[in-house]
């Protein structure tokens, strides 16, 4: 994003992590602006909130239940979240990252985190802090990665089109939303070991993980 500010919100139901954070980004060189939602996770889709760049969100805004469904909802309108919780588990990890966040922190990791995966989180790329760089290495199921259905459709209506600007149109979505969806492939593959920067290395990806078959490449003009 260049030197453009970048925005965030965020949703958290103590007001004490709200407030470091946005001290945080007040500190940060350059400064990130803070929209504090506080446990309303309708302000995310309101105002300031719906116009943020990135999401910061609380797991369990309600102890004891983790609001993977609302971070599903998120991630599939093309939000860019980092996950930042007091869960410090490998399974909550990994499965936040399989729905689509960008990065997961725990609230033990501070500013030298949570500010880089900010500022990576903008411009649509993953982090891997330290807590999500064990709970991959710890991660032993052998289908990763782990497409939600949104991603898979974005990707094939990808390779099937000949611009972004034709996904966008055609899923009712816009360009934002499908560089989005596609860079969180790409951090899926990156972090299962397989690397898919290009167009043409994530059709491999796909050929392999049956996402997609040559029938339809061949059908698209591959």
């Amino acid at each position: 994003m260049g030197a453009e500010l970048i925005t965030a919100v965020i949703v958290d139901d103590h007001a004490a992590i709200a407030a470091g954070v946005r001290y945080w980004c007040e500190q940060a060189d350059p400064p990130i602006r803070l929209v504090d939602a506080g446990d309303r996770l309708a302000a995310v889709w309101t105002g300031e909130g719906a116009e943020a760049d990135v999401v910061i969100f609380d797991l369990e805004l309600v102890p004891g239940k983790p609001e993977f469904g609302e971070l599903r909802r998120l991630v599939d309108s093309g939000r860019r979240v980092v996950v930042y919780s007091q869960h410090s588990d490998d399974l909550t990890a990994i499965k936040c990252i399989d729905l689509g966040a960008l990065a997961y922190l725990t609230k033990r990791e501070g500013p030298e985190h949570l500010v880089p995966a900010i500022r990576a989180a903008a411009d649509g790329l993953g982090y891997t802090a330290p807590s999500l760089s064990g709970a991959l290495a710890a991660d032993e199921t052998p289908d990763r990665p782990r497409l939600s259905p949104r991603e898979t459709e974005v990707l094939r209506a990808w390779f099937a089109s000949s611009s972004k600007e034709l996904v966008a149109a055609k899923l009712h979505i816009t360009v934002k939303t499908v560089d989005t969806h596609i860079a969180r492939v790409r951090v899926k593959y990156a972090n299962a070991g397989r690397a898919a920067r290009t167009k043409s290395e994530l059709v491999t990806r796909a050929l392999d993980d049956g996402v997609i078959t040559l029938a339809e490449l061949n059908e698209a003009g591959w």
